[in-house]
């Protein structure tokens, strides 16, 4: 009877642990990835802990929370996080699910944007959500197209995210048309000599500048190219040529990290002329880190909140208050702004393809048409949003100020 009593004991032991260690391994809901001060989450896919029930869907965030463009992903992310707060649930074929995160750190390198959509895939995400940076985005996009999951970019603006790529989407414009608006913008200013310098190897910088630099070449000069590489500090032998071309304006795409370092040493080699950029240089530490150099810095955006309607000035009012609690400033960056829209956008073809198998999502974007902060948000034959129309800002005051939207014909 003992010995029969021990082997009983011994097998409601294993069964214990053998429960155990079947139990979900995603983090808490008190650590849902949520990066740390420095915008870094622990893990590079991580997940909030799955609600009881199989009525579940996971959406893939692919954004870089760490590197060179961590700042600008963990924009995108807050406003994803936003829209996943407001809008938590989905229904399909009269069932309710819950819409769980999925978080993936691309870390701004494109080796790791392989390794972290790989991880999107590996956990069944049903859709994926950026990347923030052109590069990383073109990097992963063929592993969703193979895994036949679609993806939506927040503001990755290179045309060769959705090129031969039926299940990647956009909901941002794109650097054909940036790079014109901003070409178009330095000529009503008076300028007829342009500087272009941009980042050796990335997508977004060097496609951007060249888009800018083609469309400024229609009616003006270019009378100096300069690159630099990925995490150089000094550009002073690149702003020297520069300064001695005599440019009326400069024309420099690049990260949230290397901006402020071009424009402090422009303006202390005694370069005057305007400085412009697209997107990525609205982002207020830029701002914080130019120190008394912010005098004619002009960029490109997609969102601008004196332009919203009423279902805007709601996101506006509610996404400030969630900003701030989370220790963020209550400027609304328009990335964030996109990657609240894309959010929206991906659940509102879950509803229209009532369906949670990829294919049939992907098929329902194609034909989707839907209204988000940033306009009416529908996708053309590339997958690419049905936008003309951009922001266009400056720094006064410490803050950007929107000067005015233009659109091309």
């Amino acid at each position: 009877m003992k010995k029969k009593m021990i082997s009983l004991m011994l097998c409601t032991a294993m069964t214990a642990a053998m429960v155990a260690g079947c139990g979900n391994s995603g983090s808490t809901a008190a650590d849902n990835g949520a990066p740390s001060e420095s915008g870094a989450s622990e893990d590079s896919a991580e997940a909030a802990e799955t609600p009881a029930g199989d009525n579940v869907i996971k959406v893939g965030v692919f954004e870089p929370q760490t590197g060179e463009n961590g700042g600008g992903g963990l924009q995108e992310v807050y406003g994803i996080r936003y829209a996943n707060e407001e809008r938590p649930t989905v229904t399909v074929g009269g069932t309710e699910y819950t819409i769980q995160l999925v978080e993936a750190d691309n870390k701004s390198d494109k080796t790791e944007a392989v390794t972290a959509a790989q991880k999107l895939v590996s956990e069944g995400v049903v859709g994926v959500l950026g990347s923030y940076g052109s590069g990383v985005s073109i990097a992963a996009g063929e592993i969703f197209k193979e895994a036949q999951i679609p993806a939506i970019g927040c503001s990755c603006t290179n045309p060769q995210v959705t090129e031969g790529n039926d299940y990647y989407f956009r909901v941002c414009f794109l650097d054909p048309f940036q790079g014109t608006v901003m070409a178009n913008f330095a000529k009503e200013e008076g300028a007829q000599k342009a500087a272009v310098i941009t980042q050796l190897g990335d997508d977004y910088s060097s496609g951007l500048g060249a888009f800018f630099k083609n469309s400024f070449a229609s009616f003006g000069e270019v009378v100096a190219e300069e690159q630099f590489q990925t995490n150089q500090t000094d550009f002073k032998a690149s702003l020297t040529n520069i300064k001695n071309a005599n440019p009326d304006v400069i024309f420099a795409p690049s990260s949230i990290a290397t901006a402020p370092l071009i424009i402090k040493q422009a303006r202390e080699l005694g370069i005057t002329c305007p400085i412009m950029a697209g997107d990525t240089w609205e982002n207020a530490t830029i701002i914080e880190n130019v120190g008394e150099y912010t005098q004619d810095i002009y960029l490109s955006t997609f969102f601008d909140e004196d332009g919203v309607d009423e279902a805007g000035a709601a996101f506006i009012a509610g996404f400030k208050e969630y900003l701030t609690a989370n220790g963020q400033s209550d400027i609304i960056p328009a990335v964030s702004a996109l990657g609240y829209d894309a959010y929206n956008t991906l659940i509102d073809a879950i509803e229209a393809a009532d369906s949670v198998e990829t294919a049939a999502i992907r098929d329902a974007m194609t034909t989707i048409q839907t209204t988000g902060v940033t306009g009416a948000i529908s996708f053309d034959e590339n997958g690419d949003a049905n936008k003309d129309m951009a922001f266009i800002k400056t720094v006064e005051d410490g803050g950007f100020k929107f000067l005015k939207t233009v659109t091309v014909e």
